[in-house]
């Protein structure tokens, strides 16, 4: 959908990554691609994706498809009259290589689920009728996730786990009061690529500015030589006016505060401590952005089901034009119907448009549920919402198609180019950027970023710490 988006412009410089490639040949389904790049100077063509510009071995390129979902559950448990809701949520002709779904009150945000102990339960819940779904839907016979410990909450995919007979594994899974991330990958991709330091860092930026009423969770991982994160939020809501600078705040703070533990077994490969130190970013959750526009008009235009004229008041696109948030991000087109406020559950009216008699609060529904992401080699190829009516929100969710870059099997070599699409951070003093690189997002990030390193960062000594031990204790 976003051509532009196929043509990256280069960045930064290259650093390369020397690994042991994993024993066996690759396999040729999962739709391998190697890319014939014709080479000017012979006329020739070959299997190069991308040029190797310090040794030999040539760098494959294997094209993966990941979908993408949120959703705001409004504090409901799943029920398994909700495999139907998921099943529609998750479908597509073909299935995806890797799904990650992120959720926002899988919990009610009162005052115990806030500032009480992390209950594992309804993360365990979440993930077995996520497995279930995915594995009943594309022909495997459904077993039981592999779970970490008794807790899913924090689950942490280990390569050497073994693996029982399964379309669909948990790789990832994490909980911070209500907001919740699970990551799943197809066994086969599993058993074909380096699937490495998949870490996990929460940050809670609700009450006070600590709680984790509001905040996120996100999850890095390499795939071979390309690293992938994956944030869902949740900001802070309402629509009066300044509120969307609240969000504003939450992102970079989310953006300063994350920062990814190093893991034990992979602690000599370089793999990127923040969000924008990553190759691949995907950015998605209940926003909170709403409309800069009076009700009743966003209504008449709602009936009218023109929603390029709605978006053109749509607060995150014009925060994002405005250089104050998200500024060199992406989203597809928002050809759908805004995702909140519908009047409750099992409904399909949308809250308000009338004077409340019973002092509930009024909401001009708004695209407050949101899929971004940030890199090179990204495509989307769907964003759309599904109607299920388990919640006052609806789900979204977008389809990506993206590259990574494998080892040479004719020597067992990898060399990743990996051009962090903002900071290198092999290269902290590193000070020219181009223009999207002079983003609010990046200055901020730019000013933290320099005193971060595996052995002094600010945050990695709290991150670490609730990631070392082997139940992995959430972030309060």
């Amino acid at each position: 959908m976003d051509e532009e988006n196929q043509k990256p412009r280069s960045r930064g410089f290259p650093t390369f990554f020397i690994r042991n490639h994993k024993e066996g040949k690759p396999s040729e389904s999962l739709g391998e691609r190697k890319d014939e790049v014709k080479d000017e100077s012979d006329g020739t063509s070959g299997d190069l994706s991308s040029r190797c510009l310090e040794c030999d071995p040539c760098v494959l390129t294997n094209e993966l498809r990941i979908f993408v979902g949120t959703w705001n559950v409004a504090g409901r448990s799943p029920v398994e009259s909700l495999a139907v809701d998921l099943d529609e949520w998750l479908s597509f002709k073909n299935a995806a290589d890797i799904y990650v779904l992120g959720f926002q009150e899988i919990v009610p945000l009162n005052a115990l689920a806030v500032i009480g102990t992390e209950d594992p339960t309804v993360a365990t819940s979440w993930n077995l009728l996520i497995g279930r779904t995915l594995n009943d839907k594309y022909g495997c016979p459904w077993l039981k996730p592999v779970l970490n410990s008794s807790s899913s909450e924090n689950y942490v995919h280990e390569e050497n786990t073994k693996q029982e007979d399964r379309t669909y594994t948990l790789v990832a899974s994490k909980k911070m009061v209500g907001v919740f991330i699970s990551v799943w990958m197809r066994q086969e991709v599993l058993n074909k690529y380096s699937i490495s330091n998949v870490r996990a860092c929460s940050v809670a930026c609700g009450i006070m500015g600590y709680l984790g009423n509001k905040g996120s969770v996100a999850v890095s991982m390499l795939i071979e030589g390309t690293s992938f994160c994956f944030v869902v939020a949740h900001l802070a809501s309402g629509e009066k006016k300044g509120d969307e600078g609240r969000r504003n705040h939450q992102v970079l703070e989310i953006f300063r505060r994350t920062c990814f533990p190093t893991t034990p077994t992979h602690h000599h490969y370089p793999s990127p401590l923040t969000i924008l130190g990553h190759d691949r970013i995907f950015w998605f959750g209940d926003l909170n952005y709403r409309l800069y526009l009076e009700d009743s008009l966003a209504r008449q235009l709602l009936r009218k089901q023109d929603w390029k004229a709605l978006h053109e008041h749509d607060q995150l696109r014009k925060e994002q034009e405005g250089g104050r948030v998200f500024a060199g991000w992406k989203e597809g087109s928002l050809e759908f119907a805004p995702t909140y406020k519908y009047s409750s559950s099992n409904c399909n009216t949308y809250s308000g448009g009338l004077p409340s008699t019973s002092g509930k609060k009024q909401r001009t529904p708004a695209w407050c549920d949101r899929i971004l992401w940030y890199g090179k080699e990204i495509n989307q190829l769907h964003y759309f919402r599904s109607e299920s009516k388990f919640s006052d929100h609806r789900p979204v969710s977008a389809l990506f198609s993206t590259q990574i870059e494998i080892r040479s099997p004719s020597t067992g070599l990898v060399a990743c180019w990996n051009e962090p699409s903002t900071i290198s951070l092999s290269d902290p003093g590193m000070s020219k950027v181009d223009e999207e690189g002079n983003s609010t997002l990046l200055s901020l990030l730019m000013q933290d970023v320099e005193g971060c390193s595996y052995q002094n960062c600010r945050l990695h000594e709290w991150c670490h710490s609730s990631f070392a031990d082997q139940n992995h204790d959430s972030i309060s």
